[in-house]
């Protein structure tokens, strides 16, 4: 449970550091974030090794619950757990299954659709190619390469029509653009996990047809998971140096120091992400 609770909260570092990009940084620079997270090799094997740790940290998070109740299967006469304990170490199962239930619906609005939509959109910017006139282009991963949308024709996109010139780029693979006439692969495309987020947090359509702004509901909704993720960690930071060993008159009072402030900080610029986005942008 500490190795692995300590593992995620270094992950948490990371994903945080890229997600601040959406306030601090361009499109472009999150979309290349996001394809490095999802391609490079070295990325891949760490994302295998949290998923473990999240699977891992879930189960013996359940079975330590399960032991501890049964090592006691009568309460106590009379109990007073405030004198001794604070919230979040008493609910540490339940903070953990909320931060789960979160981890799943998250994992579904954002690393499914980069992963498995086919109808994931590509990156688009608008370009100037003279002046007076602006027109959009599809954003190639290589440095100067844009391809305009006009041209480019779409994996579930019709036939033109008799007399109609047929485009002469098309997109094949998801992301790979190719010159029809040659069939030839001329560049690679961005998938726009950045519009993605955008929409999801600035959406004015109706949850189920009934919850209306569903974009301020996801809003709210991270906010808390963020806050209950807050309480998870103002326990479990400190309590897993204690498991490893760690506690010392020299060191506790700083172990402690530190975790308090990543149990605040963290989720807190976190929580700041989707309002930033559904009320600024």
């Amino acid at each position: 449970m500490a190795l692995t609770g300590l593992f995620l909260c270094l992950f948490l570092v990371g994903h945080l550091a890229g997600n601040l990009q959406l306030i601090f940084g361009t499109p472009l620079q999150f979309n290349e974030y996001a394809l490095f997270m999802t391609t490079n090799p070295a990325v891949k094997i760490l994302s295998y090794v949290t998923y473990i740790s999240i699977l891992f940290h879930v189960i013996d998070g359940f079975l330590l619950t399960i032991q501890n109740r049964k090592a006691r299967p009568v309460g106590y006469a009379k109990t007073n757990p405030k004198a001794n304990s604070s919230f979040s170490s008493r609910n540490m199962a339940v903070l953990g299954t909320l931060v789960l239930i979160f981890i799943a619906t998250h994992m579904t609005n954002f690393w499914a659709k980069m992963h498995f939509d086919k109808k994931m959109p590509l990156m688009i910017q608008p370009i100037e190619p003279a002046p007076g006139m602006k027109a959009d282009y599809y954003v190639g991963r290589s440095i100067g390469q844009f391809y305009p949308v006009d041209q480019v024709k779409l994996p579930d996109e019709p036939a033109p029509m008799d007399g109609v010139i047929p485009k002469q780029l098309e997109v094949r693979n998801g992301t790979d653009i190719y010159n029809v006439n040659a069939n030839v692969k001329v560049g690679e495309l961005y998938k726009d996990l950045h519009k993605i987020t955008m929409d999801f947090f600035k959406s004015k359509e109706k949850l189920f047809g009934v919850i209306p702004n569903e974009g301020l509901f996801f809003t709210i909704f991270y906010v808390l998971s963020m806050a209950v993720l807050g309480f998870h960690l103002w326990h479990g930071f400190q309590s897993a140096f204690q498991s490893l060993g760690a506690n010392s008159p020299k060191w506790t009072p700083t172990i402690h120091f530190i975790g308090k402030a990543f149990a605040v900080l963290v989720p807190f610029l976190f929580a700041i992400i989707p309002l930033y986005i559904h009320f600024t942008k």
